[in-house]
């Protein structure tokens, strides 16, 4: 999506550009294949007028000048940067969850927040929020999953099938981690990073794919147990028995 069609003024006035000390590393991914991109400090005249737009736009999109300044070169010589292709992710991310799953406003370029109803009294609301890091490789990202309720019960069962969850995904991919996997939980709170299991990169479609059908998932379990909590072992089994289908379909990410 082209979004800085009226920024041609800005391209012109690029008048001087002057390299400090200061550099920075980022991670570029092109085409599977991870490339360094440095980042260094440039002192550059502009227009004013170009200025107090680019301030505006910056605002509305909640980003910093520097970094929309960044995307709207990068856009103009046609180079995929990290905040780029983060926003592809999330575009299929949204396109794949659809309803009853609803975006929130982005808090970040790095982070797609999603809610949606529990079928429980009151409907209590579920907030999904994964944050992308800029390596795409290694540690991809971190799932956060809470709820917004003050209902001490539910807050109770549902940490209880976190507990589960984290038994059951010690059992299958435990071995993977060092130590365990990477899972916290807290007061009706997850927390879950995730990590690639192959080298070679992964697509934006592998990123997207199986952290929306992670999400999917865990979200479909977490009502089946709330449903039926008061027959643990049986809604244990069939939890089980959902999560090991979704590893036979294969992964890139664990």
């Amino acid at each position: 999506m082209q979004v800085y069609n009226s920024c041609d003024k800005l391209y012109k006035s690029l008048d001087k550009f002057r390299e400090n000390d200061y550099t920075e590393i980022v991670i570029k991914q092109t085409k599977g294949a991870v490339k360094i991109m440095k980042r260094s400090v440039y002192s550059l005249v502009l227009a004013d007028d170009v200025i107090a737009e680019i301030d505006k736009l910056a605002f509305k999109m909640n980003t910093s000048r520097s970094n929309l300044i960044n995307q709207i070169l990068a856009e103009r010589v046609q180079l995929m940067t990290p905040e780029m292709r983060m926003r592809e992710i999330f575009s299929r991310m949204e396109s794949l969850m659809g309803s009853p799953f609803q975006a929130m406003s982005q808090t970040s370029d790095a982070v797609l927040a999603l809610r949606k109803s529990l079928n429980y009294k009151y409907y209590p609301t579920i907030k999904y929020s994964f944050e992308l890091f800029r390596s795409f490789s290694g540690c991809v990202g971190r799932l956060k999953v809470n709820f917004r309720t003050q209902s001490k019960s539910l807050i109770d069962t549902v940490s209880k099938f976190f507990e589960l969850w984290a038994e059951i995904e010690e059992k299958y991919v435990g071995k993977y981690f060092t130590n365990g996997v990477p899972c916290r939980i807290s007061d009706g709170r997850l927390e879950r990073d995730f990590y690639e299991i192959r080298t070679g990169g992964l697509s934006d479609k592998e990123i997207s794919d199986w952290v929306s059908g992670y999400i999917q998932l865990i979200d479909r379990c977490i009502q089946l147990y709330v449903d039926n909590c008061d027959k643990p072992s049986q809604v244990f089994d069939t939890i089980e028995k959902m999560y090991i289908q979704n590893l036979k379909d294969g992964t890139p990410i664990l």
